[in-house]
């Protein structure tokens, strides 16, 4: 039970978080790095819809554990690859910074990559006791 709570949880933010984006981008300059930012977190349409497709994927792996687990090991996972990766192109202009990262954003994804790994690997599954 606790994979899919955390799955719903995590899955309806990163949702809402990747419409608000697109309130701050719209769609133009789909996979630049810009000046946009939602709060202190860089963001450009492309970084939008991943936000959207991750938290859509949470959401649809919480109608089960087993699904729950699966999903956030692997969106954990790929967190800490986005998170290293971060570490070398965030705010530093580079043309492969195609998800306008910077330092708040690594920041967010090495958090999110723990959690995920946590309850993707370390949560075990409950069985109800009578």
């Amino acid at each position: 039970m606790q994979a899919r709570r955390f799955a719903m949880v995590f899955g309806a933010v990163y949702v809402v978080v990747g419409l608000l984006g697109f309130a701050v981008t719209g769609l133009e300059s789909f996979a630049t790095t810009s000046g946009d930012k939602l709060i202190l977190f860089g963001v450009n349409p492309l970084h939008n819809l991943v936000h959207v497709a991750v938290g859509a994927a949470w959401l649809v792996a919480s109608r089960t554990e087993s699904a729950a687990r699966l999903v956030s090991a692997l969106i954990g996972a790929g967190y800490l690859v986005v998170g290293v990766i971060g570490l070398f192109i965030a705010g530093g202009g580079s043309e492969l910074n195609i998800l306008n990262l910077n330092q708040p954003d690594n920041l967010l994804h090495f958090a999110s990559a723990l959690a995920a790994l946590y309850f993707g690997l370390a949560s075990r599954p409950t069985t109800a006791t009578a």
